[in-house]
């Protein structure tokens, strides 16, 4: 009759005194110093890495449609000097900026041919080509080349941050971990005791560790893979723009030099 209450007693005051052990904050606040410390490490990984991910998904997601929008624009054939005069409004868009890019070589070209005309007695507006038409392209084709590639590290800045919050943070944690279960196994041999009563919280405060490293990397890891592909894809938009500006560009050199008409 005496023993049964105890028996039914003895899991509900376990539990009662296991409930603060099982509790996160409180787990933390046990920690030793070095795993508090593997932890603060941790949860500035994080915070960066959320920070960077909130500013480059709503970069990217306005770089998309205004990429979208700007190509709609393009593609119906307006006048480069007002689609260069739209373009402006389209500050987000790499393709956008691309085509002001090109278009502001192309109007130098055109300026330092003029010189040279003058220079040489050619009449400005003849239609004659002091360079060849090849060295403008080639001159053209490396402008665009160089806002391309200031365009990709505009967009892939800080996602390095990322790629070292995924691959770092869960072994940062580990750290924590190992010095934890490390410092464990030295107050049970300080105690001379190994019971799971003294065994157990060591343990489960390093293994909080692992799980904010895991925490940390798991958000860097999906959104670096994810803007990469956004990324790529832009990038795939700007090469094909350039392919179409280029080949818009040299249909109007050539116009100029069988017609004599100048260049819109």
């Amino acid at each position: 009759m005496i023993q049964v209450p105890l028996v039914a007693q003895g899991p509900a005051v376990v539990f009662a005194a296991g409930a603060p052990g099982g509790d996160i904050l409180h787990m933390v606040l046990s920690a030793g110093l070095m795993v508090k410390l593997v932890l603060l490490i941790l949860l500035v990984f994080s915070v960066v890495s959320w920070a960077i991910i909130l500013i480059k998904a709503r970069l990217l997601r306005k770089a998309r449609k205004e990429t979208e929008s700007f190509l709609d624009l393009f593609k119906e054939g307006l006048e480069l000097k007002k689609i260069f005069m739209a373009a402006e409004s389209y500050g987000f868009s790499p393709v956008a900026r691309l085509f002001r890019s090109g278009y502001a070589e192309f109007n130098r070209l055109k300026k330092i041919e003029l010189s040279l005309a003058a220079e040489e007695g050619h009449v400005a507006d003849s239609g004659s080509l002091v360079w060849s038409k090849q060295t403008m392209m080639d001159n053209l084709n490396r402008a665009l080349e160089k806002e391309v590639i200031e365009q990709v590290n505009r967009f892939e800045d800080s996602l390095g941050f990322l790629a070292t919050t995924g691959n770092a943070a869960p072994f940062v944690g580990l750290f924590g971990t190992v010095w934890g279960i490390m410092e464990s196994f030295h107050s049970i041999g300080l105690k001379g005791a190994a019971n799971l009563a003294v065994v157990a919280p060591g343990i489960s405060e390093a293994l909080v560790a692992t799980a904010a490293g895991l925490a940390a990397a798991i958000p860097a890891v999906v959104a670096f893979n994810a803007f990469n592909r956004r990324v790529s894809a832009l990038r795939v938009d700007m090469d094909i723009f350039t392919a179409d500006f280029l080949s818009m560009v040299e249909r109007q050199l050539l116009k100029r030099q069988t017609i004599g008409r100048p260049v819109r």
